[in-house]
């Protein structure tokens, strides 16, 4: 299983990003993918996963209405939309992926990606 994740950088308040999981290795449609952060100081939180098989999706409560995720099973790949960043949003936002029997309890994960929202 391989995960490698792209699209964080540095960004206003108020801005976006799209993140991309581009993986390979397993079943795509067989597995549930998604994201989850770190912050400096705090504890890792799992943010959003989806289902591949049925796209059902799942969100931490505050982040739904803001960050959308997606798959594009052409390509393997797995994004996450995140609209009207703030501060709170900071960190490394890791690809997590996990057979569909396990849900969103991740077995493997990439290197993740830096988002730095700033004031």
């Amino acid at each position: 299983v391989q995960l490698v994740e792209s699209g964080g950088g540095l960004v206003q308040t108020g801005g976006s990003l799209r993140l991309s999981c581009t993986t390979s290795g397993f079943t795509f449609d067989g597995y549930f993918i998604g994201w989850f952060r770190q912050a400096p100081g705090k504890e890792r939180e799992g943010i959003s996963c989806i289902k591949i098989s049925d796209n059902i999706t799942y969100y931490l409560d505050s982040v739904k209405g803001r960050f959308t995720i997606s798959s594009d099973n052409s390509k393997n790949t797995v994004y996450l939309q995140m609209n009207s960043l703030t501060p709170e949003d900071t960190g490394l936002y890791n690809c997590g992926a996990g057979p569909e029997k396990y849900g969103c309890d991740f077995h493997s994960w990439g290197q993740g990606t830096q988002v730095t929202v700033s004031a």
